[in-house]
């Protein structure tokens, strides 16, 4: 089935953030459809992870503001203006350099005769404004999220791959749930949940750039975002392997982020047995698919 170039409504986005919900429509069509560009690359490599991504994203800047100096800049904004700001920092490559290298995450299957290995390369945890010694998590809208994604050259993750990132994870840290109420949404309840994961981090003496995991809900792809457009997917936050306290939701609109959710973001090149893959071309193909993602073709 061929795909075509579609797009889906957006909560009156404006036409410039068109591209990112494309992209988004593109890979959903894919997965469901089935679609057959599986072409491969002549070229396999050495390394378990191309680190192209991340090297593309700009140098920190000498005078960028570390995390408590951004929390503070956005202390009063909320929503689509605090994640524009993020953006800004975010996208001029104020992000800390412990994100700055992929992680591979394995996940197998096929069968004995022809068994499949897919490597799916990830950031060892969620997107951060400021510095290795001083930064915030920051939670952005599905809008922000696909854009800060689309301009580095990645995407989000499957639900999926966020339980093959938890299993694979060298530091497993324990979900801490704050207080619901209207203040999850605020910069300073994000701000102290950073705060709490940091010292949770350090009692462990885990050191940063290890593949992390439980410390925060993910946004994820889904067939969902597809059949329900204008909402963000969550998942995730896991106390133990397929234990999620946040099973798949897309109850709240596109907009919306509080301080449990994270930006993971996935590189777009996989391997596949070795060989350097784009990761829509493999989610075109069903049985490579079904290794990703739980929506089926």
């Amino acid at each position: 089935m061929p795909i075509d170039t579609v797009t889906i409504p957006c909560c009156g986005a404006p036409t410039r953030r068109k591209c990112a919900w494309i992209r988004l429509a593109t890979v959903t069509v894919m997965s469901l459809a089935g679609a057959h560009s599986f072409a491969q690359q002549s070229a396999s490599s050495s390394e378990p992870c191309d680190q192209g991504p991340v090297q593309a994203i700009p140098g920190r800047a000498a005078d960028a503001p570390g995390g408590r100096q951004f929390a503070q800049r956005v202390q009063a904004l909320s929503g689509v203006d605090r994640d524009a700001v993020a953006q800004s920092e975010l996208l001029a490559g104020n992000v800390p350099q412990f994100l700055r290298r992929l992680i591979p995450v394995t996940v197998n299957g096929g069968d004995a005769g022809h068994p499949v290995e897919i490597t799916v390369c990830v950031l060892p945890d969620y997107l951060a404004v400021g510095s290795d010694e001083d930064f915030v998590f920051v939670p952005l809208g599905l809008e922000a999220a696909l854009d800060v994604a689309e301009r580095f050259g990645f995407d989000l993750p499957t639900p999926k791959l966020v339980d093959a990132i938890y299993e694979e994870s060298a530091v497993k840290l324990s979900p801490m749930p704050l207080p619901a109420g209207d203040q999850m949404r605020s910069t300073s309840y994000f701000a102290y949940h950073s705060e709490l994961i940091n010292r949770q981090r350090s009692a462990t003496g885990a050191p940063l750039g290890e593949l992390t995991a439980g410390d925060k809900k993910d946004l994820v792809l889904t067939s969902r975002l597809w059949e329900i457009p204008g909402r963000v997917a969550i998942y995730g936050w896991h106390r133990a392997a397929h234990e999620p306290i946040q099973p798949l939701s897309t109850v709240h609109g596109a907009r919306y982020a509080d301080y449990s959710h994270g930006i993971r973001l996935v590189s777009g090149i996989v391997y596949v047995n070795g060989v350097k893959r784009s990761i829509a071309e493999v989610l075109g193909e069903p049985a490579l698919a079904a290794l990703l993602t739980s929506d089926g073709p």
